[in-house]
């Protein structure tokens, strides 16, 4: 069979993956509501919209807060460009995505928390104040410290697009602060912020391991955690059911408003110089500037601080003398390369097979099969990794036992949640090299392994590390596949670290997720060098 052909064929099969992934989930929720139809509807009761709305609260709340904090601080970092550290800050800034959810929960805990730092401060002042850092307080704090951070670097690239001459003129002119703002910096923002907005709101209606671990009972509980419950503890099917189906119709509700709204600048993953301001800014104005780039900078850094402090406190030469641990990070380590290099073979394999029938169509219009090449990519995101995980232990209980399935279904759901992103790091240089060599190579003959070996792999072997480094990091960091499929034969480092701190076994927790906070940012700082390395070689082809 010619190379050409097989192109089509390897994405025609990562497809394939997909579509069972997600679609075998998805029937298996409809035969068994439709199996059960009146025992399912049933299960549709005031606790079910009960869970909806507070899903949908927290997720509003999350969103507007995060926001809301971040416009000022984008604001502030952008009229500070010589500020010391800025582009550290930035950096910073960029950590709370590489940290595992179980991680910044505990570091939130160790500051915010009934022990924390903040409630040794009030007691030293001699107040009689206790924080309660369960429920919807905690849920809101811990995901402005993920959000924040994301919004603030996002909002910033949009102000770095405003051209020079805007801030020249508002010079000369002797335009106000709020002049400013109103004539200049609210338009570009405007234009981003329903995309920046849509894309916080979704990361919070699906967030699962903080509700879980700060939701603090069932008052503060949205549909994700449910269905985990009902599965887990309570083995009810149809509940389990039901609020699979209801999250499922949320998410492509909200899919379908957020591709309304368009996407946020991409910029704001890069850290490239900002346009030059001309206005001084007053001592006053200063002054504020700074107090909110060091406010952003303290609530950013304590939670990561309180994990390294919390961490080293912990008796970790026992923990590393533990067979327990030391299994589950090796299942751990095992489980997310094993996923990390799927995820690299499909998404490379879509990736292709999308150049290739790009390039043979030339100018006509993109076909069917194309367009779901790059659909696929994204399927993940319509049908959360939750909803799969749900359907397929639902529909695998009725041949055998679905705790069975544990390594096969957290290497699988795993390898679909960073299949996004690994698509995005390789298109471009996929499609960039294909434009460079394709005409070369079909002249020279070269083709299949040979072209791979001599041709692609010297382009490609940097992005290809920059995203199985970023792949492993997330399915390193992920709980919510293996806390449906989990058990003490599969038992990976999030799951030791929710059991441990289930058994109120805080300072081991401490440690184990220090370890684990030091697995992933290892590979994040190794994909973050690839990266910075890549836009440089990048740079200098261009020049």
């Amino acid at each position: 069979m010619a190379a050409s052909s097989m192109k089509p064929l390897a994405g025609g099969l990562a497809l394939a993956f997909l579509v069972i992934l997600a679609g075998g989930s998805l029937l298996s929720l409809a035969i068994e509501a439709f199996r059960g139809s009146t025992e399912g509807f049933a299960a549709f009761d005031s606790y079910l919209w009960r869970v909806a709305r507070f899903t949908i609260l927290q997720a509003l709340l999350s969103m507007v807060l995060s926001v809301g904090f971040a416009i000022p601080l984008a604001r502030a970092l952008h009229a500070e460009q010589n500020f010391p550290g800025r582009a550290m800050l930035l950096r910073l800034f960029a950590l709370p995505l590489a940290l595992p959810a179980l991680v910044a929960v505990l570091g939130i805990t160790s500051i915010y928390g009934r022990n924390g730092l903040l409630a040794t401060f009030f007691a030293w002042l001699g107040l009689d104040i206790v924080p309660d850092i369960y429920g919807l307080t905690g849920i809101l704090l811990a995901h402005i410290f993920f959000n924040l951070p994301l919004a603030t670097r996002l909002i910033l690239s949009s102000l770095d697009s405003i051209p020079e001459d805007y801030w020249k003129l508002s010079a000369q002119l002797g335009m106000s602060n709020w002049t400013q703002f109103k004539l200049i910096e609210w338009p570009v923002i405007l234009r981003n912020i329903s995309g920046v907005a849509g894309l916080i709101f979704m990361l919070c209606i699906t967030s699962f391991t903080v509700v879980l671990t700060l939701g603090g009972g069932p008052r503060a509980t949205t549909l994700e955690v449910a269905i985990y419950q009902s599965l887990h503890f309570d083995f009810d099917i149809a509940r389990a059911v039901s609020l699979t189906l209801l999250q499922l119709c949320l998410t492509v509700a909200i899919l379908g408003l957020l591709s309304l709204a368009g996407r946020p600048t991409e910029e704001g993953i890069s850290l490239r110089t900002t346009t030059r301001r001309f206005d001084t800014p007053t001592w006053q104005q200063r002054i504020w500037n700074i107090g909110l780039i060091m406010t952003g900078f303290l609530f950013v850094v304590m939670p990561m601080g309180g994990t390294v402090v919390s961490g080293l406190k912990a008796d970790l030469s026992r923990l590393l003398t533990e067979a327990t641990v030391w299994r589950a990070i090796l299942t751990s380590l095992v489980l997310g390369a094993t996923a990390a290099a799927l995820s690299l073979a499909i998404s490379l394999s879509l990736v292709i097979a999308r150049e290739h029938l790009a390039t043979q169509r030339r100018y006509s219009s993109a076909g069917l099969f194309e367009r779901s090449l790059d659909l696929g990519a994204s399927l993940i995101m319509v049908v959360p990794p939750i909803i799969i995980g749900a359907g397929w232990f639902i529909l695998s209980r009725h041949f055998i036992d679905p705790f069975s399935l544990a390594p096969f279904m957290v290497v699988c759901v795993n390898a679909a949640m960073a299949i996004p992103f690994a698509f995005r790091i390789l298109r471009p240089s996929w499609d960039t090299a294909a434009n460079r060599h394709n005409r070369l190579c079909d002249q020279l003959g070269i083709a299949g392994w040979n072209r791979l070996k001599i041709v692609d792999w010297p382009i490609l072997k940097r992005p290809l590390g920059i995203a199985f480094a970023f792949a492993m990091a997330l399915s390193l960091g992920d709980l919510g596949t293996i806390a449906l499929f989990g058990n003490d034969t599969v038992l990976t480092l999030p799951y030791l670290l929710l059991q441990r701190m289930g058994s109120y076994r805080t300072a081991d927790a401490a440690g184990l997720a220090l370890i684990l906070a030091a697995l992933c940012l290892i590979l994040m700082i190794i994909a973050d060098r690839g990266a910075a390395g890549l836009a440089g070689r990048d740079n200098h082809q261009n020049g």
